[in-house]
């Protein structure tokens, strides 16, 4: 496998592609319109992506519920690079950002398929959550970084 590169998007071309992975991956599947891959806090989130052979291969975002509370949405590999650590790093720098900002803990909703991944990386099922396009099942999940 080609090194992986993490980043920030910087430019619309960045933020197009990006936005792209996440409805290709996230959405598309559940026949869900482009523009249901955003959401009302992606203008003040911290977003993260993960480059390998010059392409964007994965996203992650990273946004303040609480002064101590971070949530981590929109985590999405491409599907010929999952099974890499790929997820784990984006994973790495977005806990990262959140304790520079000071944050106390961290939560998600992970889907099902996704429960053990971010168990490997120390988050621990706190409830049942709830259930996308009427077949998605998610856990909601907690990492306290301090």
């Amino acid at each position: 496998m080609a090194r992986v590169e993490i980043l920030r998007p910087q430019t619309v071309e960045d933020f197009e592609k990006y936005y792209d992975l996440r409805w290709r991956i996230l959405r598309k599947p559940w026949n869900q319109p482009r523009g249901s891959e955003k959401d009302e806090f992606d203008e003040k989130a911290f977003h993260i992506m993960a480059l390998a052979d010059g392409q964007i291969v994965g996203v992650g975002r990273i946004h303040f519920n609480s002064e101590e509370e971070a949530q981590i949405r929109y985590m999405a590999v491409e599907t010929a690079y999952q099974g890499k650590g790929i997820g784990s790093l984006i994973l790495k720098m977005l806990e990262e950002q959140a304790l520079r900002e000071g944050a106390r803990y961290i939560v998600l909703n992970g889907r099902e398929n996704a429960v053990e991944f971010y168990r490997r990386n120390d988050y621990r099922i706190v409830e049942k959550g709830h259930t996308l396009f009427g077949s998605v099942e998610h856990r909601k999940m907690r990492k306290d970084l301090r």
